[in-house]
């Protein structure tokens, strides 16, 4: 291919880096190298960018693999969509709004932190005074603590040490944690979550903002990532498989499925479970491929559902504590899809082996329980992500962007160690493994 002997002839000018992923933290990586004038490739095996926040196609129709959510308190990943020149007209941003099919409610009004979070709890439906006084309580606790913990310790038991009440933990904290960290309370960590409200809640009164996504995800940031690395004369190729990274006098040889790259640096920016396979047997590398494929893997499914006529729910994002789907989006009033709803289950270990069709039944049930109809779905797709995130548990040791090889990087949202599996730290590490790249040259 042209473009392998396009990148070997730059390679051997200077320095270059070979990227290995077009997912969220790649394309930040991919993005930030090439403002800064490095020779930049991206090997996605992928036909599409944004690895586990991509578009699929269902027929004429573009979902995506898994229903995402954005917050206000994503600073670099909103920072990232608007340096790329996608912006404010692909998303669609709200004020923190949790509402369930019971009627529970929590809207954050317009008011400066942290009064909006005192408003927001005092004035919630669905909830008791004592709920209300217990979720005050913690939150100001948490605040006096600078949300710190001595030990690492569940969600669970940060719960149960606040004496939180049911009510509470029903329609508030245990929902936000298993959206949050795709872990249930009792596996999850505390320190993790915690970062997460101070970030949110408890930050400034629109880093509790909902940020929806108008489009699809490889729209919203991939794709136009990549129009910025092509513009600076570097490549980005899809379907473009890495076999294999090895050590040269240079730096790096990467066989792809396509030729092979020389190289003097290396970010490998795949998932967890796909890096230790490209890492083992580098040198002085083992450590950390043991620890990156001991990590445990949580799934998400996401059953898009289409009714014909439209069903309209009541708000654009609607929980049910009930389940099987935690929350219900209407993607008409996000992004236009007329007649389509997606429901997603979260930490969904007990239903990713089911059959599609099943589960699609199980979901389109709910939805008749939810929300008071009869109706019957004309359409249906299921996304199963089997390793979506890792399981986010107490006194998990992560490795960070930086390798024991000087010019070998890692980019990915399990390299992130204040946060959980989500697009923000994907973005965060990106932005870390380039400017780690950067320092050395």
């Amino acid at each position: 291919m042209a473009y392998v002997d396009h990148r070997v002839t730059r390679a051997t000018r200077g320095e270059s880096v070979v990227i290995v992923g077009g997912g969220w933290a790649g394309m930040q990586a991919a993005a930030v190298l090439s403002r800064a004038g490095v020779p930049v490739t991206v090997c996605e095996g992928g036909p599409v960018l944004g690895g586990r926040a991509r578009r699929v196609r269902f027929g004429n129709v573009s979902l995506d693999n898994g229903q995402h959510l954005m917050l206000g308190a994503y600073r670099e990943t909103l920072g990232a969509i608007a340096e790329c020149g996608a912006g404010q007209p692909g998303l669609d941003r709200r004020r923190l709004r949790l509402e369930t099919c019971d009627g529970a409610r929590i809207v954050c009004p317009a008011l400066p932190s942290p009064f909006h979070l005192v408003a927001a709890l005092a004035g919630a439906k669905g909830l008791s005074v004592a709920d209300k006084w217990a979720a005050l309580r913690m939150m100001a606790s948490l605040r006096a603590s600078g949300f710190q913990l001595p030990d690492p310790v569940s969600v669970e038991r940060l719960l149960r040490d606040f004496r939180q009440p049911a009510g509470v933990r029903r329609t508030l904290w245990d929902p936000l944690c298993v959206a949050a960290l795709n872990t249930e309370p009792g596996k999850a960590d505390a320190r993790i979550f915690l970062n997460v409200l101070r970030d949110s809640l408890a930050g400034a009164r629109a880093a509790s903002d909902l940020v929806f996504a108008k489009t699809d995800l490889s729209a919203i940031f991939p794709e136009p990532a990549a129009r910025v690395v092509r513009d600076r004369g570097n490549a980005v190729a899809l379907t473009t498989t890495v076999r294999a990274i090895d050590v040269s006098t240079s730096g790096f040889d990467v066989t792809t499925s396509r030729g092979r790259l020389s190289c003097t640096h290396v970010i490998c920016a795949t998932d967890p479970a796909r890096a230790p396979l490209l890492l083992d047997g580098l040198p002085d590398m083992q450590r950390i491929t043991e620890r990156i494929a001991g990590m445990r893997h949580e799934s998400i499914v996401t059953v898009y559902l289409a009714y014909d006529p439209p069903i309209r729910l009541p708000g654009p994002m609607i929980g049910d504590p009930a389940g099987p789907a935690q929350w219900f989006f209407d993607r008409d009033a996000l992004n236009g899809q007329k007649g389509w709803l997606a429901g997603v289950i979260s930490a969904a270990d007990g239903w990713h082996a089911r059959d599609r069709a099943e589960l699609a039944r199980s979901v389109g049930r709910q939805c008749q329980r939810a929300f008071g109809h009869r109706r019957q779905p004309v359409a249906s797709h299921v996304v199963t992500e089997r390793r979506a995130t890792f399981a986010c548990e107490p006194g998990l040791e992560r490795p960070g962007v930086r390798t024991p090889l000087p010019r070998l990087f890692l980019a990915g949202d399990y390299t992130e160690p204040e946060y959980p599996a989500t697009l923000e730290s994907a973005v965060r590490s990106g932005t870390r493994s380039a400017e780690a790249i950067l320092e050395t040259l």
